[in-house]
């Protein structure tokens, strides 16, 4: 009996050691090669990389242009090659660039101040560089519903009329549309209030916003910033709009205050609304200018050392682009995205080590630094529907986005990494990270961010969705938010240099081993949510 236990035990154990895939690159070989990757090294690229002569890299600007010489060069540097039949490291990718030319309201000759009193976005208005009226239509809330309406009494076409936000609501609070304590959609969606306008041929529409710096807190990089698209922006389906400030508002009531509660009061004691004329001298300037931008992405090339191999390639990827200037403030982006630019300049180095030792890849690896990340995963998006090496040939993609930094929920142990998308197509790479990782790095791997309701949308918001959502089995490393995502304070001396060294070798693993398996990845996978943004 004693004898059965022992051997019971034995295959329990053997049964726990057992890994789900068998890593085919040898250890002793891996793990010196990954020494390679050192924080003196990736300080340096970060460094440069958010220096002011960079000037925050934006997509289409003179620094945006510095950033990919100086990513050529450093490829040129360690022996990366251009991918085969390019003439150059460069994929040019073209873009209309959309911005405010002038921007301004005046009412009553008072002049008022864009993204203080009033805020306009370009993305959504057409262009109106001087529009004057002396008649402003106050119509309620702007809701246009088979319960209740603001346009049952007064024509709207061609006029400008100034709503609120919200709905209307009697003293219990109860709603006039839902005819309950529940609010309607009418209140959270402002497009259906556009929309709404745009039906009865409204010329344009002021929103009374009670939370205007709250509005315009959310909005201040889309404004501020180019607005950059492939093609010429379709011209909006909605009349132009404006947020205005609740001062701005009384302005325009002006000397018909008393007339105008009363009216308001009136729509929520009766449910009925009640347009209501008020003479203010009203100028609206949004002057867009359309202009053509070039940018860049970034390729080099390591042949694989199998001749039976060398035609499939793993890629790995990182944005190098960021959000550039506003006004005198620089944002230098250190770890959005220097830190995941860095790290793969620096996995590059160290896979030409392993192939100059015949170690590997047996397969092919690009590297890709993709321009116009921040503008919506555009230089991706443009490289995955132009791609140089035909996707049907591209194994993986491991992409890296802000691995630099430690957030809130890890300042206790910054030892760690969040994993996202590993498992969306293949359980395969989803094990070898898994593996790779007990083997080398010993991160604590966390998948918060992978979650199918991830309230953040995080897998859909960095370049490897461009390559998941054409089947590619993708892994994103990220490291969190911080309070210095996406402001001028993101800075190199920031980073946690030992926790990111770890990291960059845990993704220089993954790539090796990816590169060197007899077999490539199998999609095993369906997932619908991997395709729906």
């Amino acid at each position: 009996m004693l004898r059965n236990w022992v051997l019971i035990f034995a295959v329990l154990q053997a049964l726990a050691s057992y890994s789900q895939v068998q890593l085919e690159v040898d250890p002793f070989a891996a793990a010196f090669f990954a020494q390679g990757i050192t924080q003196e090294d990736l300080r340096e690229h970060v460094t440069t990389l958010s220096s002011p002569q960079f000037e925050g890299r934006e997509t289409g600007t003179p620094g945006n242009e510095k950033a990919a010489q100086y990513l050529m060069d450093e490829l040129i540097g360690i022996g990366v090659q251009r991918v085969p039949g390019m003439p150059s490291f460069f994929q040019d990718v073209r873009f209309t660039w959309l911005k405010w030319e002038n921007v301004g309201l005046k009412v009553n000759g008072n002049e008022y101040k864009h993204m203080r009193d009033f805020l306009t976005v370009q993305d959504d208005n057409a262009n109106l560089p001087n529009f004057q009226t002396d008649d402003i239509l106050f119509l309620g809330y702007g809701i246009d519903d088979s319960t209740y309406t603001d346009y049952g009494r007064s024509q709207v076409n061609g006029k400008v009329i100034m709503i609120y936000k919200g709905e209307p609501l009697n003293k219990d609070s109860i709603s006039y549309v839902t005819g309950s304590r529940s609010y309607s959609k009418w209140s959270s969606s402002i497009s259906l209030k556009l929309e709404a306008a745009a039906r009865h041929k409204a010329r344009a529409v002021l929103i009374v916003d009670p939370e205007l710096s709250k509005t315009i807190s959310s909005n201040r990089n889309r404004v501020l910033g180019q607005s950059l698209y492939f093609d010429s922006p379709k011209a909006p389906t909605v009349p132009n709009h404006l947020y205005i400030s609740v001062e701005v508002a009384k302005e325009i009531i002006g000397e018909k205050q008393e007339i105008f509660m009363k009216n308001l009061n009136t729509i929520r004691n009766t449910g009925l609304g009640r347009p209501q004329h008020l003479p203010a001298d009203v100028l609206i300037q949004q002057h867009l200018t359309r202009n053509v931008v070039y940018s860049k992405n970034v390729l080099g090339f390591i042949p694989g050392i199998d001749s039976l191999l060398r035609d499939e390639v793993v890629v790995v990827s990182a944005h190098y682009d960021h959000l550039g200037k506003r006004g005198a403030s620089i944002f230098p982006g250190a770890d959005d995205n220097g830190s995941g630019t860095s790290a793969v300049l620096e996995v590059m180095e160290s896979l030409l080590a392993t192939k100059a030792e015949g170690v590997g890849p047996r397969r092919s690896v690009a590297c890709i630094f993709f321009t116009g990340e921040e503008k919506g995963l555009l230089g991706s998006r443009y490289y995955s529907e132009n791609p140089l090496i035909p996707l049907d040939q591209t194994v993986a993609d491991v992409n890296v986005d802000m691995i630099g930094r430690v957030d809130k929920k890890h300042e206790e142990n910054p030892h760690y990494i969040y994993v996202i998308g590993s498992d969306r197509l293949s359980t395969e790479l989803h094990y070898i990270n898994e593996e790779v990782n007990s083997s080398f790095t010993h991160l604590d791997l966390d998948y918060t961010y992978n979650e199918r309701d991830d309230p953040n949308r995080i897998y859909y918001r960095s370049d490897h969705y461009n390559f998941a959502k054409h089947g590619i089995p993708s892994i994103f490393y990220f490291s969190g938010l911080h309070d210095d995502y996406h402001r001028p304070s993101d800075t190199a001396e920031k980073l946690y240099y030992d926790k990111y060294e770890t990291v960059a070798r845990l993704i220089f693993h993954n790539v090796l081993e990816i590169a060197n398996r007899d077999k490539r990845l199998e999609v095993d996978v369906q997932d619908a949510t991997t395709y729906d943004r």
